[in-house]
């Protein structure tokens, strides 16, 4: 792996006072690693560089890579990988420096944290703050391998399944070579290494962050060393809601689980159907199971005057755990508002994943039951589809501006009207943006955003995967829902199948026909979120489906005023290899480490 020097470490402005909201750089401070036992503030300067490199993307920008959407950005690394280019050396899906970055000042925090004076002459306050930090660090370092695993684990060409190498030490300039120069562990030990992780950090972090009311409430470890509420408050209280707790953590080592029991890795890993939905349920039965369903979750990112105006670490009911909320932002709808409304139109939904999108009946548009009309294939359809995806003639932007992306559209919008901003499919992407954010020069207004980290609904598709797997559609194993109760909840919630949904009771026939409604639904639920690039791996699903050539939709009108309708059978083909299913380790890293083993395929 990157050798990593740690020249200084940024010192956090506020001590214990902020949650990850006010997580942000400060000033540099060149410092030895000893100087953190007396000065917290420094200590805590670590863990913000880790939140610095957090995994999760502002914005889509795997879903190009997939059949689900292409881009207009002719450079576009993402474009070049799907359609060919795709190489150890040139691999925009990589997570290799970034991770082993932050797992280097989470090995460092976890090293050091018992010697650090959180607060001077308090042993009470000094062990929550360190079992905060410590909890913390453990479970981001678990993710952060989770987000390596995901990425670069894979076969070698003598058939071994291989994770990443485990490092659970700090490193620095003074590091021996040879320890650098490091195997890569099994998939099963970074499965256990993760998952022991966790379960450190479900010890160690509170359930909840937030003021308690008395003593009576401090928990035992902390009362018997003499800590009171006002400790407890300081230490997890009000103001630190946001950071992560043991249901976080719990989320964390069910998404490992959720993996590992997949097509793609089970075999390697040995972790079952039936062990993956257990740590779900335990996840999902802190919100009351089916019934904790967000009812606007399908559509979260529409509830603008929540996002406009919620208090620190403060969570909408979908979201159980998020990043910053990021003011006057308009960097998103800049990339991907039409170019009428002064965007780049980056984001161009395919008709594959247009027609994936159900009738509001339920039924697929592939079924007579149906009664899809090619000719007028946009009505009664399921509500999603307009939420997430801009359709011609669909009204956007502060002004309300109607965008036209059939060819007889008289500006930018229409359907490759100009190379480097229009669409190539007929749609553009909706999905995220907000339509009161105002790109024009002369009145640019931007508005504010966030990154859901972990949204309950993907933990309850995770569930339904895994439970229909281990237990049939309608089985519960030990829990109180099964994959078609879920299903059912997610499908209701958006205005899809009516009361009895018929198509989901015939699907709750079979757990084949089950297993690929799960799958749509989740392709539809978290499309644009860059879920489907890994799904499609995990699954192991046929070369045929990976190479999907990305198709679109020619809109025209005729003198009398009607729209016709042409499918773009070949917008971009696709050129993936069969041994892509796993990607690979970076170039540079195996020519500098021999004992890095490249996964097969890949040079």
């Amino acid at each position: 792996m990157k050798k990593i020097i740690l020249f200084s470490i940024i010192a956090a402005s506020t001590a214990f006072t902020s949650c990850n909201d006010l997580l942000e750089p400060a000033i540099e401070n060149h410092r030895q690693i000893n100087d953190m036992y007396s000065n917290p503030t420094f200590a805590q300067g670590l863990m913000n560089q880790v939140y610095i490199l957090m995994p999760y993307s502002n914005s889509s920008v795997s879903d190009v890579a997939t059949d689900d959407a292409v881009t207009n950005d002719r450079a576009s690394n993402y474009m070049r990988m799907a359609t060919g280019s795709w190489a150890s050396d040139m691999d925009p899906m990589s997570q290799w420096q970034n991770r082993y970055n932050a797992i280097n000042y989470l090995n460092i925090m976890l090293e050091n944290s018992d010697m650090v004076e959180w607060v001077a002459n308090n042993k009470a306050l000094t062990a929550m703050y360190n079992d905060q930090y410590k909890g913390e660090a453990y479970a981001l370092r678990a993710l952060h391998y989770y987000f390596l695993m995901r990425a670069h684990a894979g076969k070698t060409s003598d058939g071994r399944f291989l994770g990443v190498p485990l490092f659970l030490k700090g490193q620095d300039a003074e590091t021996p070579q040879e320890e650098l120069n490091k195997a890569r562990n099994t998939f099963k030990e970074c499965y256990d290494q993760m998952i022991a992780d966790v379960n450190k950090a479900i010890e160690l972090l509170p359930v909840a962050d937030g003021d308690i009311a008395s003593d009576n409430d401090v928990p035992a470890k902390y009362k018997q060393m003499g800590g009171t509420a006002a400790d407890y408050n300081r230490a997890f209280g009000n103001h630190q809601i946001g950071k992560i707790t043991s249901p976080v953590a719990e989320a964390i080592r069910a998404q490992i689980a959720f993996m590992a029991a997949s097509p793609a890795f089970s075999e390697a890993s040995g972790v079952t159907w039936a062990q993956a939905a257990d740590f779900l349920a335990q996840s999902l039965d802190r919100i009351g199971g089916v019934s904790g369903i967000d009812p606007d979750g399908w559509k979260w990112f529409t509830n603008t005057s929540f996002i406009d105006n919620m208090k620190q670490g403060e969570m909408q009911k979908e979201v159980l755990w998020r990043g910053n909320r990021r003011d006057s932002e308009s960097s998103i709808e800049k990339d991907c508002f039409p170019p009428s409304i002064y965007g780049n139109g980056r984001i161009n939904p395919t008709q594959n994943l247009v027609d994936a999108f159900p009738m509001a009946n339920g039924y697929p548009i592939t079924e007579a039951a149906s009664n899809y009309n090619p000719q007028d294939p946009y009505a009664d359809r399921d509500p999603r589809l307009a939420t997430y995806i801009l359709l011609n003639e669909s009204k956007m932007g502060v002004e309300d501006k109607t965008i036209i992306t059939g060819i007889y559209g008289t500006n930018r919008d229409a359907l490759n009207r100009d190379n480097g901003s229009s669409t190539r499919t007929g749609y553009y992407l909706r999905k995220g943006l907000r339509s009161d954010v105002n790109l024009n020069p002369s009145s640019t207004v931007g508005k504010s955003h966030y990154t859901p980290r972990i949204r309950f609904t993907e933990l309850f598709l995770d569930y339904a995967e895994a439970a229909n797997e281990a237990w049939g559609p309608t089985g519960k194993g030990t829990h109180n829902y099964s994959a078609k109760d879920i299903i059912k909840a997610i499908r209701s919630r958006a205005g899809v199948g009516g009361d009895d949904d018929p198509y989901l009771e015939a699907c709750a026939t079979s757990t084949d026909k089950m297993r690929e409604l799960i799958r749509n639904e989740r392709r539809l639920e978290l499309c644009f979120e860059n879920q489907r690039f890994y799904d499609l791996r995990r699954w192991n699903v046929n070369l045929n489906k990976l190479n999907e050539t990305a198709q679109g939709m020619q809109i025209d009108k005729l003198a009398d005023g009607t729209l016709t309708y042409t499918v773009l059978p070949s917008v971009e083909v696709r050129n993936y290899k069969n041994y892509m299913y796993y990607g690979p380790i970076p170039f540079v890293e195996t020519r500098k480490y021999n004992a890095l083993e490249q996964n097969e395929g890949w040079r």
